[in-house]
């Protein structure tokens, strides 16, 4: 079976996303208890921050990459009939796509 971006590649995305992902959630646990946020007007003002929000954008970027690789792993490995498979994949790529989008809505609002 030959599939594009198999291996390493994808396999490096994955670990340099986990690592991203783990670094982000102690650093966000770390503010959040030196620093409480108890209403809605300053968790918007904190993720309206530029560079909050360039954080927020690349951990979900992070978190959408993750979630594409291992989900198309489980497609290719262990869906049957095999004919499927880029139906599903395509599928779960453009939901994942969707998200990115109202992603990148929600923070485009936060900034206003």
């Amino acid at each position: 079976m030959n599939r594009k971006l198999a291996g390493l590649p994808t396999w490096l995305a994955q670990r340099v996303s986990a690592v991203y992902m783990l670094l982000f959630f102690l650093s966000f646990l770390v503010y959040f208890l030196l620093y409480p946020i108890h209403s809605y007007p300053e968790w918007r003002a904190w993720v309206a921050k530029p560079a909050m929000s360039v954080a927020l954008f690349v951990f979900f970027v992070a978190l959408l990459s993750h979630m594409w690789v291992g989900l198309r792993d489980v497609v290719f490995d262990y869906l049957q009939p095999a004919s499927l498979r880029p139906l599903v994949a395509g599928v779960l790529g453009i939901g994942l796509a969707g998200v990115g989008v109202w992603l990148v809505w929600i923070l485009f609002r936060a900034q206003t």
